[in-house]
């Protein structure tokens, strides 16, 4: 996945601007500090994986640094000092079983209620502040069914599942007419907000005292959408990174769950790497099929409500390993990938988790979380107590807070989570 050298003289020519291009590898540090600014570019992953996680193979029985390693903790061992594994966390209030992981990004409560109505999802509270500093604002992808991003209306974002599909949104460039199509359409967007500025004030005119305000707030919601149409518009013209990778093939085997959970994780790595964007969300793979390795001969699904029996755990474990061992060699390879003074995995929040604490039981409470990258204090075993464990959405606030938003409050969280801050 290394990129092309590419001459930045050239490139900028090309392009005609300084500002906003995607950080590539192949630009020297000080061109990466030029590329972006808004700052140092820190970005987030959030994974889950909708079967649960088997948590007395991820949990150390000790906390703190000198934890005794897991069968699941074994393949992340080459970055110990990278990731931390967290126990006792639940979002408050979120219950409903596999229903639950709509509201793993958003801990909005009760998903298994008929009146249940979702929120805004970490990604996507992010993307409304910081998304428009990258080509692609978000990225929501799939490895099986749905995804985990929802609008601030509490509406599903449809998820990517076929990387072919995504890699060349990232990195092929359209058609002549392909790119002027994209254009009209960001430029009729900027002529409607014109139109509703205008009516708006002139309703504003109309309106007494009491109304100012909340007028006020929406003119300033339609400069900042416009804001964000002219950086789409800049995006628009400048040419996209180029890499020395071939789209990738897609794998329609479900059973292959290695393939394509590798595929994805690829693809997220380039996605960072390019700068292509900064927010991305992955719902893994998990259902019914029975996958390709070797020891397994039961679904998947099946498994993970095993009720105990050893030979269901045996297999599960089988896949759960394999789950682990795609994601240690996800984080070492973002380690591996130099930006400045950084690692790309220095500069990524990555969660990964589960909102089955207990797949057998659809149980909710001391959820398997995986948190690696980013600025924080790894290399421990967190230990939270379940009875009196601050809410999962601490956790989403520490992220919101590495992506340098000055937030210090999302969904039920107050804060953000003790003992993980450097």
């Amino acid at each position: 996945m290394a990129l092309r050298k590419l001459d930045r003289r050239t490139f900028l020519r090309a392009s005609g601007v300084a500002l906003g291009l995607p950080l590539l590898q192949s630009m020297t540090p000080s061109a990466l500090r030029a590329a972006d600014d808004e700052g140092e570019a820190r970005r987030m992953v959030a994974i889950c994986a909708p079967l649960g996680i088997h948590t007395p193979h991820l949990f150390p029985e000790k906390a703190g640094r000198d934890y005794d390693v897991t069968p699941y903790l074994e393949p992340l061992q080459p970055v110990r000092e990278k990731f931390s594994v967290i126990s006792g966390l639940m979002h408050p209030m979120v219950d409903g079983g596999h229903s639950a992981e709509k509201s793993f990004l958003t801990g909005a409560a009760h998903p298994g209620q008929p009146s249940f109505r979702n929120t805004i999802s970490v990604d996507q509270f992010a993307a409304e502040r910081i998304g428009h500093r990258t080509r692609f604002p978000f990225l929501s992808l799939s490895g099986g069914n749905g995804g985990m991003s929802y609008t601030r209306s509490g509406v599903l974002i449809p998820a990517e599942s076929r990387p072919s599909q995504v890699f060349q949104q990232l990195f092929l460039e359209g058609s002549a007419t392909e790119k002027a199509a994209q254009l009209r359409r960001v430029k009729d967007g900027q002529s409607i907000l014109d139109l509703v500025a205008s009516q708006t004030r002139e309703i504003q005119k109309k309106t007494a005292r009491e109304d100012q305000q909340t007028l006020d707030q929406y003119l300033t919601s339609v400069r900042e959408l416009e804001q964000r149409l002219v950086r789409a518009e800049d995006w628009a013209k400048l040419p996209k990174p180029v890499v020395n990778q071939k789209t990738p093939t897609d794998i329609d085997d479900r059973a292959n769950f290695s393939g394509r959970m590798k595929l994805l994780l690829d693809l997220i790595t380039l996605a960072l790497q390019t700068d292509s964007t900064r927010l991305i969300t992955l719902k893994g793979p998990g259902g019914n099929e029975v996958v390709n390795l070797k020891g397994v001969d039961d679904g998947w699904h099946n498994l993970s409500h095993h009720g105990r029996s050893p030979e269901k755990i045996e297999q599960l474990a089988i896949i759960e390993k394999e789950e682990m061992r795609l994601f240690g060699e996800f984080i070492q390879g973002l380690a591996a990938i130099r930006e400045g003074e950084h690692s790309v995995l220095d500069q990524t929040a990555i969660l990964l988790g589960s909102n089955l604490g207990n797949a057998s039981s659809h149980n909710n409470s001391n959820l398997p979380i995986v948190v690696a990258g980013g600025r924080f204090q790894h290399g421990q075993h967190l230990a939270f107590d379940a009875e009196k464990s601050p809410p999962l959405s601490n956790l989403l606030v520490s992220f919101l807070q590495h992506l340098q938003l000055e937030v210090d409050e999302f969904s039920s969280g107050t804060g953000t989570l003790s003992g993980l801050s450097a």
